[in-house]
């Protein structure tokens, strides 16, 4: 009888001490492996957020949307996630004229714009395709080139003063806000700002006394 107290109590010391060293096991296991913490879980949704947002970028300029001081900016996410980068300058034809009216002074506001973001993205060694469009509609034809292009981001820089007393943005930066199917960043330069002016392009650019 007392033999059969031995195996049982020895039995159930066996079973503690399985359940101990599991737990044991767990503890050290969670050491080793702590829960991410909740700035951890944020910079990872982040990381692939912005993963999936700058696969293709577009940079938009206009008579009324400058973005000139958005271009150092879209240069460099397109560099560090090897995206693409299209810049288009749009050029609103008036109804009074036939759509593919000659407008002088426009398309050289285009190509003095495009060819500032050509040489931005030459020196910093990323490739960029530039567009000139001639459309009715400004936010339409954005949304129609975003659709083309599969755009991941719109680029959108602060509405031009002057036609609405310096407001920074104007209807039609809100419309394709509201409207474009990916996702849009605008930004507004302020008075002091030259956080996202290329350096290179500035140190080139003549001094004025």
């Amino acid at each position: 009888m007392a033999l059969g107290n031995d195996v049982h109590v020895t039995l159930a010391g066996a079973i503690v001490a399985l359940i101990i060293a599991a737990m044991v096991g767990a503890t050290l296991w969670w050491m080793l492996h702590p829960p991410s913490s909740y700035v951890q879980r944020i910079a990872k949704r982040a990381e692939s957020e912005l993963e999936r947002m700058v696969g293709s970028l577009i940079v938009v300029f206009s008579p009324e949307i400058d973005s000139s001081h958005m271009l150092a900016l879209a240069v460099k996410l397109a560099r560090g996630e090897r995206s693409e980068l299209l810049a288009i300058y749009i050029i609103e034809v008036p109804y009074t004229l036939p759509p593919d009216a000659e407008m002088p002074s426009e398309e050289r506001a285009a190509l003095d714009a495009l060819g500032a973001a050509e040489t931005i993205a030459n020196n910093n060694n990323v490739t960029i395709r530039t567009e000139t469009v001639k459309t009715r509609s400004t936010k339409q034809a954005v949304l129609d080139v975003a659709k083309r292009v599969k755009a991941d981001l719109i680029i959108l820089g602060s509405f031009r003063e002057g036609k609405y007393s310096g407001a920074p943005l104007g209807r039609t930066i809100e419309e394709i806000a509201a409207d474009a199917k990916c996702d849009v960043l605008i930004g507004v330069e302020g008075k002091h700002g030259t956080l996202l002016i290329d350096e290179t392009l500035q140190s080139a650019s003549p001094q004025t006394s």
